[in-house]
């Protein structure tokens, strides 16, 4: 393909239409400098704005791409193919935004999930709290990449629920190991109680366990699984 003759065919067409490089660039919706690139040959016009150029001059695709007209009518079996493509070029970028923004979103949940655990001591509700917003980011991102990756909607919808399981599972099972190795305070409580005849006590409930946190404030705390 000569670029320099479909460059100055592509000038030839503008100054038929009595335009400017400015006002095409308006019409084209691009930059000036981007047509005066296009007619000088240093640089081509997409496949989709091929289509776009060839419906504004009322040409063919293979006309520009020839740098000359070859007959009066367009190719229109030509144009459907070529916007065809364009369609299929753009939908395959929209599918690759769609995986870098899972990706990401995915990655940004972990950061604040483990940044949540490790800032924030087990007495504190805030710990809990990030957790739970960084597991919305992590699972949104997820299902960004399980739309592009799995076709069938409902296995998208059992996979999204099985992360979740997963995720409250990990929880659950970190509380645990947490209360009954290291003796910590359960992070992902639903309650806690104070009972007036213990004064020394707190009572934290989970789901699945109830933790007792006795001698509060004093050397020999400890937090120990309600048996």
């Amino acid at each position: 393909m000569d670029q320099v003759k479909v460059g100055s065919f592509l000038k030839k067409l503008r100054k038929e239409k009595n335009l400017t490089q400015e006002s095409l660039a308006e019409q084209l919706h691009v930059s000036g400098r981007t047509i005066s690139r296009w007619e000088t040959g240093t640089n081509m016009p997409d496949i989709g704005m091929l289509v776009e150029i060839a419906d504004f001059y009322d040409v063919s695709i293979p006309e520009i791409i020839n740098g000359e007209r070859k007959s009066e009518n367009m190719n229109q079996e030509t144009r459907e193919a070529a916007a065809a493509m364009a369609a299929y070029s753009k939908n395959e970028v929209k599918n690759g935004k769609q995986m870098i923004t899972g990706i990401l979103l995915s990655l940004f949940g972990l950061f604040i999930i483990v940044s949540a655990l490790t800032i924030f001591p087990s007495e504190s509700s805030w710990g809990s709290i990030y957790s739970i917003l960084g597991s919305i980011f992590l699972l949104v991102g997820l299902y960004f990449l399980v739309r592009k990756l799995i076709v069938k909607r409902m296995i998208r919808i059992l996979s999204m629920v099985g992360c979740v399981l997963i995720l409250f599972a990990v929880f659950s099972v970190s509380d645990f190991v947490a209360v009954k190795y290291f003796h910590q305070v359960p992070r992902f409580r639903y309650e806690t109680t104070y009972n007036s005849g213990k004064p020394d006590q707190l009572v934290h409930k989970t789901i699945f366990f109830t933790a007792v946190q006795k001698n509060i404030g004093k050397e020999n705390e400890t937090v120990d699984i309600e048996k």
